[in-house]
């Protein structure tokens, strides 16, 4: 078959992925990403540590993170995106922003975080009071809040199903249920934490079912990593997907001169009394109706 008309493939522009030496959800990534853009994923090396804070630690160490940055290099991405949740928030905001750095510095292209991303998203959203549902143990659940705290969003809400492994065969209806949960007093929004947490179909039941934006750690990276390149995230029936306009300027109104003024009018004759409608005053006789058209057909 002759292929040659064709032209070639499209340019495709890149975005690269670090991530945990565990993470198993690469196909959920592609999900959100446009026709015209590429993932070029790498993973961290494998330590042999269940998920903790002692696991995020290790996969966020800037060494780590600048060979697999350099790694990517070679197939020269646009943005580089670190997706892992615990691993982007266990040192606190600063440590946050010293891993983009440490990021960028390596790769010498723009670098962001899932944790940075989501705080970029509640920005976007206007959000400050968000129900929150993790994988996680109870401790690295808790060093999720306090990095929340830090960037001055508030937790009104959680839950937690205490994992330290497996986390990516989760099913969405563990997701749903804990979202149920964890969404009690007065959140704005729902985040659902843990890149190898599946969650893209689960998102917009959520959303329809709880009334609220719902945002998860694999969309908030893919949205603020294509978002870098001037692209647009991809999915259906997702609150920080939809395009938000900015406010439109309002045209100032022309000025208008005033009137010259108006001759007096002479007063006109009094009109006579009117009496109730269809009846007429007192000693006349009030016109007959006209009678409908017999064809009606269609009139209510």
């Amino acid at each position: 078959m002759e292929v040659s008309f064709l032209g070639g493939p499209e340019p495709q522009r890149g975005v690269g992925v670090v991530a945990p030496f565990d993470f198993a959800l690469d196909r959920e990534l592609w999900r959100w990403v446009p026709d015209d853009i590429s993932l070029r994923v790498t993973r961290t090396p494998y330590v042999p540590v269940e998920v903790s804070l002692d696991l995020a630690r290790l996969v966020s160490e800037h060494e780590t993170l600048g060979e697999a940055v350099r790694a990517l290099g070679a197939s020269e991405p646009e943005v580089i995106a670190y997706a892992c949740t615990s691993g982007s928030f266990v040192g606190g905001a600063a440590g946050e922003r010293a891993m983009c750095e440490a990021m960028t510095r390596a790769g010498e292209v723009p670098s962001l975080t899932t944790s940075g991303a989501l705080v970029e998203a509640l920005t976007e959203l206007g959000v400050g009071r968000i129900a929150l549902v993790t994988p996680y143990t109870e401790s690295v659940t808790q060093s999720l809040e306090e990095y929340l705290g830090e960037v001055g969003v508030t937790v009104t809400g959680r839950a937690f199903l205490g994992l330290t492994r497996h986390i990516w065969k989760v099913p969405y209806r563990s997701v749903v249920d804990m979202a149920r949960q964890a969404v009690v007093g007065a959140a704005d929004a729902l985040f659902i934490s843990c890149t190898n947490l599946p969650t893209y179909d689960a998102i917009p039941q959520l959303e329809a079912e709880l009334r609220m934006p719902v945002l998860s750690a694999n969309q908030v990276t893919m949205w603020a990593a294509l978002r870098r390149l001037g692209a647009h995230a991809v999915g259906p029936y997702q609150a920080l997907l939809l395009d938000r306009p900015s406010t439109p300027e309002v045209p100032a109104l022309p000025r208008v001169e005033p009137l010259p003024p108006v001759a007096p009018v002479s007063p006109a004759a009094p009109i006579g009394p009117v009496g109730p409608v269809g009846v007429a005053p007192q000693g006349q006789t009030a016109p007959s109706a006209e009678p409908l058209p017999e064809d009606t057909e269609g009139w209510t």
